[in-house]
């Protein structure tokens, strides 16, 4: 088996510095429709893509986040910045959270801060969220050297040919464990934030009934 892993990292790298990410200011000041927002997030995270035929956002799964409320309705059928941010929000988070689970955690933000005049909105979210975003890449890349490195160390006493492969397949798993301890955190944190809503929530009827 003839696997050379360092060019795989190599290349991996390189894919995360050539992620797609949408800046703010490419966002359309102008209210768009349907058509328009499907054909802008295509042209902006097509990259982004693991396979070519994979669906970045469709007419029906807009339709489906405003029918489960993940994103406020359209205003005369046409969507301003702040839809797209949300549907930006969204497509990271669905991946890997449930449709109920995004809920959970942008129905504060559709709340308080869509179309809010407070002085804090849904773009100054993105924002800040965006930037603190840039400065994370290079983090994520020393993790990912980190893991490969570990596992290079690895099986270390096995023939040249099984070496590599149980050394890749190490480092695939250690990346697993790591999304896996990820997402029990981002699981647990959402939970107790809509415990917290809902306790929050029957406390306010308990002072609004006395």
């Amino acid at each position: 088996m003839d696997i050379d892993i360092t060019t795989m990292i190599s290349d991996i790298i390189e894919h995360l510095q050539q992620q797609p990410h949408i800046r703010p200011g490419q966002i359309p000041d102008i209210d768009l429709y349907m058509d328009q927002v499907t054909s802008f997030m295509d042209d902006h995270l097509k990259e982004s893509r693991r396979h070519a035929e994979d669906k970045i956002l469709t007419k029906t799964m807009i339709n489906n986040y405003t029918k489960n409320r993940l994103l406020p309705p359209p205003e005369k059928k046409r969507y301003s910045k702040e839809h797209l941010l949300i549907m930006i929000f969204i497509y990271y988070m669905k991946g890997f959270l449930s449709l109920d689970e995004i809920k959970t955690i942008l129905n504060p933000i559709n709340q308080r801060y869509f179309h809010s005049d407070s002085g804090i909105d849904v773009e100054k979210i993105y924002s800040e969220i965006y930037k603190m975003g840039k400065g994370h890449l290079e983090d994520i890349q020393n993790e990912v050297m980190e893991s490969y490195r570990a596992a290079e160390t690895s099986f270390s006493d096995v023939s040249d040919e099984d070496r590599t492969y149980l050394q890749t397949f190490s480092f695939i798993g250690m990346l697993c464990y790591d999304i896996y301890l990820r997402k029990l955190i981002i699981g647990r944190l959402v939970d107790q934030w809509n415990e917290a809503l809902e306790k929050k929530g029957r406390d306010d009827n308990s002072s609004r009934g006395k």
